[in-house]
């Protein structure tokens, strides 16, 4: 299974905005709506991506503990559908339902979002604190298919925990790695 590593945005930038339609409500919603004074999570994920899959019990685990600490989920897909049509917008409210996501799945149609993120990959996460500066981009624990290690969110956790106690989230970060986003070919 290839691995694609995350490109690191700098940290310190500023979350880019976007208008996404939402597969799971039918609505379209905007980064300034869903953000979180304390911190927001937006992660680049999809359906059919064996990460995703692997870690998608514990990504709706970590949004159940957070939210009720005001930390805000937003989660988007951006693959090309022609291509990759197990991503469409139909099968991706129907992934969350199955997943148990409490949070908007949004869909890029066009990818700018992605590119404005620099994500490179599924999953590939950012951690924005209440003024949607980044303090984290990274894994979101060391669990792998296949590497035996367990789905515990143990790097966000740190993460938004830090953040959550108005400190500073450790610059050590690990990329995260998963399948490439599925762009569009020109």
């Amino acid at each position: 299974m290839a691995q694609t590593p995350s490109t690191m945005l700098p940290l310190g930038t500023i979350a880019p905005p976007f208008s996404l339609p939402d597969t799971v409500s039918g609505a379209t919603l905007s980064l300034a709506e869903l953000k979180s004074p304390q911190a927001t999570v937006v992660m680049f994920i999809c359906n059919h991506c064996p990460y995703v899959i692997h870690l998608r019990a514990g990504l709706s685990q970590l949004a159940r503990d957070y939210q009720p600490r005001g930390v805000a989920f937003i989660a988007i897909s951006s693959n090309d559908v022609e291509h990759y049509p197990q991503d469409a917008p139909d099968l991706m409210r129907a992934f969350a339902q199955t997943s148990g996501f409490g949070f908007p799945y949004l869909y890029d149609q066009s990818q700018d979002v992605a590119r404005a993120y620099q994500a490179a990959c599924t999953p590939d996460f950012f951690v924005f604190d209440g003024a949607l500066t980044l303090a984290y981009r990274g894994q979101f624990d060391d669990a792998r298919p296949g590497n035996g290690r367990p789905v515990t969110g143990a790097a966000m956790r740190a993460a938004l925990d830090a953040l959550l106690a108005g400190g500073a989230v450790s610059e050590d970060q690990v990329p995260s790695v998963g399948c490439n986003i599925k762009w569009k070919r020109a």
